[in-house]
Order: C-alpha cells, then sequence, then structure tokens
C-alpha cells in the first residue's frame, strides 16, 4: 500500500494533474459534444485525454446497484442525502433486459450474494478478483484513475488491485475467441475526439455491481469516451449478450480532471481474505477498509 505506480515500465513521464468529483452526462451527446469544441492533441494526433480522472461529484454508487444508484440491502448516504439512480439510459426503464433465465440467476445471487470483486461491503467473501469492463469505470474508491497516451496505444492505470487496460489504436484483430479473459480485450479507434473501444474475450466471472447484476463469456461491450471539455469525459458504454440479455442496453456517466497539484495515484493492492482466519483479524482488515474508503471520498 502506498507505493508509487511504475512509471517506467511505459517510459514517459506522468503530469500530476487532478480534482475528485464526476454526474452522470446527460445534455449534449457524446458526438455533438465533440463536434462542438477541439481538443489539444498529443505529437501522434490523437485527442489528448492524459492525466488524472474521476467519477463526477455526486455519481450515485453505481457499483453496488447499476439499477438503482444504491441497493436496499446495503444504503449509502451522502451528507445524510441518500444517492440513488440508474446508470441505465436505454431502455428507459433503467433495467437490466434479462433473458428469463438470467433475471431468475441475478436474483439468486443478490439474495446469497459473494461478490468476487473486492468490497469493503463483504470481507469475508473477497476474492480480490478483477472487475472486469464496464465495472472497472464505476467501481468503489479509491475513485482515481490515470490516462497515458503512446504512439498507438491509450493506456489505462488504475489505484485498485494494479489492475490496468491497454488499447492498442492499430488495428489488431482481438485475441483468439477462445481467449476468455477479466478484463476482456480492447480494441480502440478515433472518431473525432471520441474514442471508441470495442471490447471482446470477457470470461463470465466478474459481476456488474453488489446486487448480482451478471453478464456470460459472450459480452461485448462497445465504449464511448468523449472529451466535452478540457476538465470532462462523457463515458457511454453499449452492453451485449445474446446469452443473457434479450436486448443491448447503455449506460453513461462522466468523468472530471482531478486538478489537484502534486497528486500522487497510490495503490491500493488489495488482498485475498481467507475464512480460517480469526475473527477478529477479519474485524480489524473490515475496520481499517471502511477507514480508508472513508478517507477517500
Amino acid at each position: 500500500m502506498g507505493r508509487r505506480f511504475s512509471r517506467a515500465i511505459l517510459g514517459i513521464s506522468i503530469a500530476a494533474v487532478v480534482s475528485l468529483g464526476a454526474t452522470r452526462a446527460v445534455g449534449q451527446t457524446p458526438s455533438a459534444a465533440g463536434r462542438a469544441w477541439s481538443p489539444s492533441r498529443t505529437p501522434d494526433g490523437q485527442p489528448d485525454m492524459q492525466g488524472f480522472w474521476a467519477k463526477e461529484a455526486g455519481t450515485p454508487p453505481y457499483y453496488e446497484n447499476l439499477e438503482e444508484g444504491s441497493e436496499a440491502k446495503h444504503t449509502v448516504m451522502a451528507d445524510n442525502v441518500l444517492r440513488r439512480g440508474s446508470a441505465i439510459v436505454d431502455p428507459p426503464d433503467g433495467k437490466v433486459p434479462y433473458q428469463p433465465w438470467a433475471a431468475a440467476v441475478k436474483q439468486e445471487r443478490f439474495k446469497n450474494i459473494h461478490d468476487p470483486n473486492p468490497e469493503v461491503r463483504d470481507p469475508v467473501s473477497t476474492h480480490c478478483f478483477l472487475a472486469g469492463v464496464p465495472r472497472i469505470q464505476y467501481d468503489v474508491a479509491p475513485p482515481t484513475f490515470q490516462i497515458l497516451q503512446v504512439p498507438g496505444s491509450v493506456v489505462l492505470l488504475f489505484e485498485r488491485q494494479h489492475a490496468y487496460r491497454v488499447i492498442p489504436l492499430d488495428g489488431r484483430p482481438h485475441a483468439p475467441a477462445n481467449m476468455k479473459l477479466w478484463m476482456g480485450d480492447s480494441r480502440g479507434r478515433w472518431e473525432g475526439n471520441t474514442l471508441v473501444v470495442d471490447v471482446t474475450n470477457h470470461n463470465e466471472k466478474p459481476w456488474l455491481d453488489w446486487a448480482g447484476n451478471f453478464h456470460s463469456d459472450a459480452l461485448y461491450v462497445v465504449e464511448r469516451w468523449t472529451l466535452v471539455s478540457p476538465d470532462k469525459i462523457a463515458y457511454e458504454a453499449t452492453i451485449e449478450d445474446r446469452k443473457a440479455y434479450s436486448r443491448p442496453w447503455k449506460i453513461a456517466l462522466a468523468y472530471a480532471r482531478n486538478k489537484q497539484g502534486g497528486y500522487e495515484q497510490m495503490e491500493d493492492a488489495v488482498t485475498r481474505v481467507s475464512r480460517r482466519m480469526p475473527p477478529g483479524m477479519l474485524l480489524a482488515r473490515k475496520s481499517f477498509f471502511l477507514k480508508i474508503a472513508g478517507s477517500t471520498r
């Protein structure tokens, strides 16, 4: 805990610029906003998204429940205000359009939560596996991530779990279909000021939130990252899964640039919890992570 992410891996220096905050993207569509403003460019011509980013202030805790912002079993208060609101902008009812069998599985998971992604909510059942895409993009604190741009690629570095995403822009094919990955396989391209990312090759293990929303290994995600101003990115993800969903659906949120002077991204390594740990140790671990989570918000 507390060590810097290694920057030598990418061979470039990182400018520390960022401030916490984030709300759901509304108003202009990313494509319309992208046409209305012209960002600076990297030396190889990419719209320059580099820096530290976090969800805009006031964003509901979608990691708890994509459909409601927070779930009945675990309400979250901020300044004595219950934070709610679906991340899902299509369909209009804000619900995941499950096929009947999948809806039943989701309800069973909700009743018997055993989330494979690490959360302070359920430390005993923590496995510390990666969150997957798109969940990594709205997951629990610490919320800041870094965008780096090198010739031919966009790289995302996360504070949590040493997670990262490398998004090639050179048109290379995806990995073979039988290669299933926790974070999927990303390929990107620029459409104006919008970075469009196709994410394939998912395994079926990550959950989408604490409420048991899930996908199969047929998941296909198309992300749209649009610079709408120097300090704001509108994010959309269209989610398809022919095995589990009756139709594609879409989530939307926004990121604000962290402009805190001298900001340093820190590691939240996360370690697996053993059910054989003494109860006192489990309680101490839970108290520690609740304290850390509170101090980072």
